[in-house]
């Protein structure tokens, strides 16, 4: 019965989802996985909100929660993507392409040899993931997740200070 409901409420507010998802794209594509994420996301707490006035507001704001999460993990790879290859110092040290490729595989080099409990960290948070969202997942305090990506960044900064100027 729960299921059948849940169904019922998903088909009936996907096109109102999809209209509203126009608002923060127009790609088809994205439009179709905004919705989809979105109801992946609510369905742990979808059967409280069945047949509540308030629906439609709470799905909006798990939408919009699901694309600033998608844009924040896009403008970090696009920003360690442009620091990594249009620094002047960067240019300067990679003249030919296997130097390029020895500098990049010393960096991924470099945090592969973290310590795990930071690595963890601090890949997360590079994917995109919030503090609070990291300390979730890992089952530990939003302060300890703050401490091992600031070791981490320690640590690296270290290994590859014949990167800096």
């Amino acid at each position: 019965m729960r299921a059948e409901l849940l169904n019922t409420t998903i088909e009936q507010n996907q096109p109102l989802l999809k209209r509203i998802a126009t608002k923060f794209t127009q790609d088809p594509y994205e439009i179709e996985e905004l919705v989809q994420e979105t109801f992946i996301r609510s369905l742990s707490s979808l059967d409280r909100f069945v047949n509540h006035p308030k629906l439609v507001a709470w799905l909006f704001v798990i939408m919009r929660n699901v694309y600033i999460n998608n844009y924040r993990k896009i403008t970090k790879y696009r920003t360690i993507e442009s620091e990594l290859t249009h620094t002047s110092h960067f240019e300067q040290l990679s003249s030919n392409q296997s130097e390029s490729k020895f500098v990049l595989n010393d960096i991924q080099n470099a945090i592969k040899n973290l310590p795990q409990d930071n690595y963890i960290a601090f890949t997360m948070f590079m994917e995109g993931y919030k503090y609070q969202e990291i300390a979730d997942h890992l089952q530990i305090a939003e302060g300890t997740v703050k401490t091992r990506i600031h070791m981490a960044r320690k640590i690296l900064k270290k290994n590859l200070k014949v990167y800096r100027k």
